[in-house]
């Protein structure tokens, strides 16, 4: 490996998704870092180093999902602990970032938490970020330090052209999402058609339209997240009383709460492709779910952060 500005390196983990930090490191020919993520007996988070991390260039691998804020908290401590180790550069590794959606005033005297946890991060002492599909690119610009925006788009793009599907029309569940429709499309050369869809209030969805000509055609429906997965279910249905012939569905992040796994199980949805940014508990695999790894893709993204050479390339299909 290529020498980069520090003397080595080493990846740490907090307890949100131990598994992929495990791949990752072990991608990079490298074991975990000795270090104890746990709760005192009131629920504070307690964090202890046992390796050494002065003068490193420090990787910390933690998805700010359910429970988020257990999450959160445990990744800012690990920050301060590895800081008042005197790290070399402290890269905070977050393959599903939390606390996006509210991205922005959507009506007054709104919150606009993505920029909130961002100043969180970096007040605790991230030097970097490494994330993957943000709810909203421009969440990017919040952070005062570097950000590496990955994106899943190229995984998926590759298990479906696997599967050689004719007749193909890729699919957006509602406008907003119709720019990453039309990008999922291009390497396909195939047309997208998008749900006009009406949210009455959040965590609900209504389907007014179907926008494009779906019928006869094998449809992929592409997301950047699915949550209680009412949005993908009632596109999906909507789809297969269009006269769709198949319906798929691929996503980046799959938080699936409350009655998404029922909702997917009960839909037209035949696959749904989904990557492994956020664990996935026994109980929500079900046959419709497949999952694909973003481990060879941030382990790739870490050694060249280390080494300075450019991860452009990595976004290409």
């Amino acid at each position: 490996m290529k020498q980069g500005s520090f003397a080595d390196y080493r990846i740490f983990a907090g307890n949100s998704h131990p598994e992929l930090a495990e791949e990752i490191a072990g991608i990079m020919g490298k074991t975990l870092g000795n270090a104890s993520v746990g709760k005192f007996s009131d629920g504070e988070i307690s964090v202890s180093l046992y390796d050494s991390v002065r003068g490193l260039d420090i990787y910390i691998i933690q998805s700010t999902s359910d429970p988020v804020n257990d999450n959160l908290m445990e990744l800012c401590i690990m920050i301060d602990a590895m800081k008042r180790a005197s790290a070399g550069r402290i890269n905070a590794v977050i393959p599903y970032y939390g606390y996006a959606r509210q991205d922005r005033k959507a009506k007054p005297r709104d919150p606009i938490t993505a920029k909130l946890v961002a100043d969180i991060l970096v007040a605790a002492g991230a030097d970097r970020v490494v994330t993957m599909d943000l709810h909203a690119a421009q969440i990017q610009g919040y952070f005062d330090v570097p950000v590496d925006h990955l994106v899943g788009a190229p995984i998926l793009i590759k298990y479906f052209r696997e599967k050689e599907l004719d007749d193909l029309v890729i699919v957006s569940p509602d406008h907003g999402s119709a720019t990453r429709a039309r990008n999922f499309a291009h390497p396909f050369d195939c047309p997208i058609a998008i749900i006009d869809k009406r949210r009455p209030k959040a965590n609900v969805s209504e389907i007014m339209n179907v926008i494009g000509e779906v019928e006869g055609k094998n449809c992929i429906l592409v997301d950047d997240m699915i949550d209680t997965a009412g949005t993908i279910c009632n596109a999906a249905n909507a789809l297969a009383r269009m006269g769709a012939k198949h319906v798929y569905a691929c996503a980046t992040h799959p938080v699936l709460s409350g009655p998404a796994i029922q909702r997917i199980q009960d839909s037209a949805i035949e696959e749904l492709v989904i990557l492994n940014t956020i664990p996935l508990p026994p109980e929500k695999k079900i046959d419709k779910i497949k999952v694909l790894s973003v481990a060879p893709l941030f382990a790739e993204t870490m050694i060249r952060i280390y080494t300075n050479d450019p991860i452009s390339p990595l976004f290409e299909e």
